[in-house]
């Protein structure tokens, strides 16, 4: 998530860096379906189909992991995997660093994927089994996949990251244990082609859409990608699951997952023994990612700004309840 500075609508700012690429004139009005979250997300359309422009501060990314997020994109697409595809500016760059009076940006523009988001649909088996199917389907192709000139960051680069984020707030030494007994942890887990690879990391509903007419999912967002086990994919994605559908049902839905997943890759591990473990990562990851986003605040904040941050505050306590327990 982006420090909470940079989740302002800005309009300007926005049209401003769409100017580096060609889009219809008219379409701005879209801007007002805007989202901000990790990044800047507008909507607008090119030659009457949809696009969308996504931005952050250079402070807030690294060029490496996004320029090495576009390659493994393209890679995807070349293997004719339901991805979403990358738009080249009117320079031909992928990746524009744009300076404005707001600051320098990184930005990129993607095509609209087809179908419908997954947390939109009425979740049928053959929708979840779809899902899973996309899952194991990409976790095939990961395991193929060897990086060029730029390589995503891993789980051990994450866990450095947060290490050296916590430096700076000496009242979260709960954090620092957990950050140890997750590197300890990772450590003793064996380590192959098989079972580690690039993953997407954010594999939820919210990013995975269900095409009716190919009856199979296009999947957009790798901007959380790094280098891990498969089973971090694999217990967001049943996270994101569990959260959508009642208790009731979970445990079939669940299988028609793993039974998609499993039509095109198998598990090297035992999931239900493993799979505690990246919960805490994920938790641990969201936890500091949050407390760095809240860190600073404001004189005469607005109404909206104020209940945010006391809904993230309140979310550090449900990231941190594990914090320190035996794995």
């Amino acid at each position: 998530m982006l420090k909470l500075k940079y989740l302002f609508n800005d309009v300007n700012l926005a049209e401003m860096i769409l100017k580096n690429w060609h889009f219809d004139e008219g379409s701005m009005e879209m801007f007002k379906y805007y989202r901000i979250s990790s990044n800047a997300i507008y909507p607008f359309k090119c030659e009457g189909k949809n696009q969308i422009l996504r931005f952050a501060p250079k402070s807030e990314k690294l060029k490496s992991n996004i320029l090495a997020e576009l390659d493994f994109i393209s890679y995807l697409r070349d293997n004719q995997y339901g991805v979403l595809e990358s738009v080249t500016s009117k320079h031909g760059e992928k990746v524009v660093e744009v300076r404005t009076p707001w600051g320098e940006y990184f930005a990129s523009v993607f095509k609209r994927v087809s179908g419908v988001q997954i947390n939109n649909t009425d979740f049928s088996d053959t929708i979840i089994f779809s899902h899973g199917k996309a899952l194991g389907r990409l976790h095939y192709l990961s395991s193929q996949y060897t990086p060029g000139k730029f390589k995503r960051w891993s789980y051990s680069d994450v866990l450095d990251w947060i290490q050296e984020v916590l430096i700076s707030y000496p009242d979260e030494s709960a954090a620092l244990i957990e950050t140890k007994l997750l590197r300890d942890y990772f450590a003793s887990i064996h380590k192959s082609q098989s079972n580690y690879g690039l993953v997407h990391y954010d594999f939820e509903y919210d990013n995975v859409f269900y095409d009716d007419n190919s009856k199979s999912c296009n999947v957009i967002d790798f901007d959380d990608a790094m280098y891990h086990w498969y089973a971090m994919d694999i217990e967001q994605a049943l996270d994101s699951l569990q959260d959508c559908i009642s208790s009731e049902i979970f445990n079939h839905k669940k299988q028609c997952f793993l039974d998609g997943y499993l039509t095109e890759y198998e598990f090297t591990n035992d999931l239900e023994v493993i799979l505690p473990a990246f919960r805490r990562f994920a938790n641990l990851y969201g936890y500091v990612r949050t407390l760095k986003s809240i860190e600073e605040k404001w004189d005469n904040e607005p109404e909206w700004l104020t209940n945010l941050r006391k809904k993230l505050t309140e979310g550090l306590k449900e990231y941190s309840i594990s914090f320190g327990r035996e794995l």
